[in-house]
């Protein structure tokens, strides 16, 4: 055992200096062979757990991240445990075979994308490169459905890295289509494309032959079950499954939820997770806008209370008519919208007025059960004059 710990630490030193190395600049090309020693006879779970362990004692994930495509080139056809995947993955509408069918429309696309390149067509380049911009859906179904059950079973460096070069490839890409809308020679275009697609095609390497085969062997029928449920409300890639894919009955396992669907204590069950009342009561209160719930029957039954409320509301309203709650000339407008609301002719209705320095937008939404049934009206009071002055952009990355 203490031999096994030992190379382990002895891999880890190693690594290090490799990363090292790599952030002063040397290229793939001049690590590999040295990386390929390095990680020869052991598994890739085994290198994807060192690479944890780097995040774990404080390394950067960007600087973990510089070992990504030289991982990726050694592993080519070297490693005996890589494998393509066999089992129900292979089977349409099964999430692994979904992106896996992606990447092979990806794959074609590319190689179109390369005769463009050779013939300097750029006007057909353009409309193919606009294309490849779709591969935001795959990559954004990977962080948001795949990574959160990989970090449910502490496989979080893998996600972290991996996120990273994803971002780094829709900035190339969006850089080649802002490059295809400018008077950029042809030459330039040429070089950043092909080290688009180059980093692309590492990346399906990289999910198809480490990431799926490690998923594919932790996560439950049950959770590919919600993987699969959830893909198409962020959409796909050049493909998209004909069918839905269900799980062989003998094959169910004996979790009868995915772990992140279950129920836990003391907290409310929403359509999409769960929350404490205090927390519920907290996140409301923190919206930059007023709501107003008024039940079916027409009584006040909710108000949010923000810290600038547009319009006073006294907790006294609670459990009153809302035609009671306002002024005389205007209870005919309030019923009638109530009543448009509730009949079905519309679900909203809005309004806009000027309160001094304020613009306030008023909406009024139906608010319907799963069978259509009208639940109540909600109104919705927000003050726009700081959303109508903003322009250019402000990004998440941004100081």
């Amino acid at each position: 055992m203490s031999e096994i710990i030992n190379n382990r630490e002895y891999r880890q030193k190693i690594l290090k200096e490799l990363i090292k190395e790599l952030h002063e600049g040397k290229g793939v090309d001049e690590v590999k062979e040295r990386f390929a020693e390095l990680i020869e006879g052991i598994a890739p779970t085994e290198i994807t757990e060192m690479e944890q362990a780097l995040i774990a004692e404080g390394m950067p994930v960007s600087e973990v991240q510089r070992l990504c495509d030289v991982h990726a080139e050694v592993f080519k056809g070297s490693i005996e445990e890589i494998h393509s995947p066999s089992g129900p993955e292979k089977t349409p509408g099964h999430p692994v075979h979904t992106f896996m069918s992606e990447n092979r429309e990806i794959e074609k696309l590319i190689s179109v994308i390369e005769e463009h390149i050779q013939g300097k067509n750029r006007e057909s380049l353009k409309g193919d490169i606009e294309k490849l911009a779709t591969i935001d859906k795959h990559y954004a179904r990977k962080e948001n459905l795949i990574f959160p059950y990989m970090e449910k079973y502490d496989i979080t460096a893998p996600p972290k890295v991996m996120w990273g070069v994803d971002d780094e490839i829709r900035d190339a890409v969006k850089t080649v289509k802002a490059m295809l809308e400018t008077e950029a020679s042809f030459a330039e275009i040429e070089k950043h494309t092909n080290e688009t697609t180059h980093r692309i095609e590492e990346m399906i390497f990289k999910e198809e032959s480490i990431m799926f085969p490690m998923i594919l062997e932790v996560f439950t029928q049950d959770e590919w079950m919600a993987i699969e449920k959830s893909g198409d409300e962020i959409g796909y890639t050049l493909f998209a499954p004909s069918q839905k894919w269900a799980p062989v009955p003998d094959n169910l396992t004996t979790i009868t939820k995915p772990e992140l669907e279950k129920h836990p204590s003391g907290k409310v069950k929403f359509d999409a997770g769960f929350m404490m009342p205090e927390e519920i009561n907290a996140v409301l209160n923190t919206l930059p806008l007023d709501i107003t719930f008024v039940d079916e029957s027409g009584h006040v039954q909710y108000f949010s209370q923000g810290e600038e409320r547009i319009f006073p509301r006294p907790i006294t309203i609670i459990g009153r008519e809302v035609k009671n709650c306002h002024p005389p000339a205007s209870v005919h407008v309030v019923e009638k919208v109530v009543e448009n609301l509730k009949s079905g002719k519309n679900d909203s209705e809005d309004f806009w007025i000027k309160m001094g320095d304020k613009f306030v937008y008023i909406r009024y939404f139906a608010v319907r059960g799963k069978k259509g049934e009208y639940l109540g009206t909600l109104e919705v009071t927000q003050n726009i004059s700081p959303i109508q002055e903003l322009s250019g952009e402000k990004r998440l990355m941004d100081d």
